[in-house]
């Protein structure tokens, strides 16, 4: 299918998902992504940030003048939304104003622009429409989570995760002792993952409008890859978190209150165990680790392959290593979680990473590698439990190698090519420099090097050679 058939298909899709999600949540009895659409544009948005992440991401492909404008529209609305709200009793929030002024965007560029400003302006408001749209989605999908799957697994992976230390118990352990402060910045970070993306994308395509030319690859792109790919995996292991099935967050169904102070004895025989009907199973993989690595690996280099700004390369480590302590301080995860999410990532990450470069071997090892090595440790986490339980440090150095080779293969394939020096080109004889007819000679007359255009400057680009 051509890539404008493959456009159109695509945005045919998502009303079609839309109007899907939407009868089940009615039949099921939940909020729907219709109706919290309806919300966001004339009721209470559910949420603050992603309204305005949405709005921002937009902004990048139109005009200067027009994103004041655009932006100026937007807090004039929110402010007059939030007023009467306050007004009428209710709570203080924002997100009406984005999203009102975004599909008015839509709308304006669709019936009245031309040419590249049409183009770039549709561009990103479909992006910033699709982060609001898969946070809609992301929540009906936690709820069809807990009718399909009443029963978890959270024994099993509590074994497993004993061949890793029990991380998530030393982890709330730590946080305890820390106090309020660093409980609170944690948190901060944790919520406020869709606005650090935002920060990232938009450095990323912040040369949209001037060049009219978009990266090949960036990062709003592998979070929706993730977004549709990891929670599918939420069915086929449903999780709760120790701070539920092992805390008092069980409401009656936990198997007693030993998070985050007492590790629980050690069951050899696990079993599957009836939970509650509103705690989602969203746990296996860690999907804020695969966004938050995602991210980090977004912070380290510009799209020509340059080093990426100090503040942003930073940025990236910071929110990765605190959106790590989060998920297992918090309860959240257990360790094998994370790890499950780290190699989902990379394997999503090499598939789309440098499109230019096509499908060769050095991509299809890595990610039908990363998917290999994913249902190995999820096949592992439900069948070897006990037997990880039994031996941790076979069984946990075995994981952690697991993740090593992935993150080691992922490094030599996209980052590592970067740090070597050039290589040494052939030697070049020249006439004297007071020859009229000075010419440059190489050592091997026969040599040529193919160029392909490069997608972000437009300058040739020696053709990369395949890692092998």
């Amino acid at each position: 299918m051509p890539p404008r058939g493959f456009r159109v298909a695509a945005a045919a899709a998502v009303p079609v998902l839309l109007l899907a999600l939407q009868g089940v949540a009615v039949w099921r009895g939940f909020e729907g992504p219709l109706t919290s659409l309806a919300r966001d544009y004339v009721g209470t948005p559910k949420s603050m940030t992603v309204p305005w992440a949405g709005l921002v991401l937009a902004l990048v492909g139109i005009s200067a003048r027009r994103r004041v404008i655009a932006f100026g529209a937007a807090v004039v609305i929110d402010l007059a939304f939030a007023g009467v709200r306050l007004l009428m009793g209710g709570p203080f929030t924002v997100g009406n104003g984005p999203v009102l002024v975004l599909t008015g965007l839509v709308l304006v560029a669709w019936l009245r622009w031309t040419g590249g400003d049409r183009r770039n302006a549709l561009h990103a408001a479909a992006l910033g429409a699709l982060l609001v749209l898969a946070t809609k989605v992301g929540d009906v999908w936690l709820h069809i989570t807990v009718d399909l799957r009443p029963r978890v697994l959270d024994q099993y992976v509590m074994l497993a995760d004993h061949a890793l230390g029990d991380p998530a118990w030393v982890m709330g352990r730590v946080l305890e002792t820390l106090g309020p402060i660093p409980d609170a910045v944690l948190h901060w970070v944790y919520i406020e993952l869709p606005a650090a993306a935002i920060v990232v994308a938009v450095w990323q395509l912040r040369s949209v409008v001037a060049s009219g030319r978009w990266p090949d690859h960036y990062l709003v792109r592998t979070f929706l890859v993730l977004g549709l790919v990891g929670p599918l995996a939420y069915i086929l292991f449903p999780v709760v978190g120790p701070m539920f099935a092992y805390g008092v967050d069980g409401n009656g169904f936990q198997l007693g209150n030993f998070w985050p102070n007492v590790v629980p004895p050690l069951d050899r025989a696990p079993e599957s165990m009836d939970f509650d009907s509103f705690s989602p199973r969203n746990c296996m993989p860690s999907m804020h680790t695969a966004w938050a690595l995602a991210l980090f690996l977004h912070t380290r280099r510009n799209a020509d392959g340059s080093l990426a700004p100090t503040w942003l390369r930073w940025g990236g480590m910071f929110w990765l290593l605190c959106t790590l302590a989060a998920t297992l301080g918090f309860g959240y995860h257990y360790g094998v979680d994370l790890v499950a999410g780290a190699v989902l990532c990379l394997t999503v990450e090499s598939a789309l990473r440098e499109p230019r470069r096509g499908w060769g071997w050095f991509r299809i090892r890595l990610v039908a590698g990363g998917a290999l090595v994913l249902v190995t440790l999820l096949l592992g986490y439900r069948y070897l439990a006990v037997h990880m339980a039994d031996y941790p440090v076979v069984a946990g150095s075995v994981v952690s190698a697991l993740l090593a080779a992935m993150a080691a293969a992922f490094h030599a394939t996209w980052f590592a090519r970067h740090r070597a020096d050039p290589p040494a080109g052939p030697e070049v004889a020249t006439l004297p420099a007071d020859s009229a007819d000075a010419v440059t000679a190489t050592a091997d007359p026969f040599e040529t090097r193919a160029v392909v255009p490069d997608g972000i400057t437009g300058e040739a680009d020696p053709v990369r050679p395949r890692v092998r």
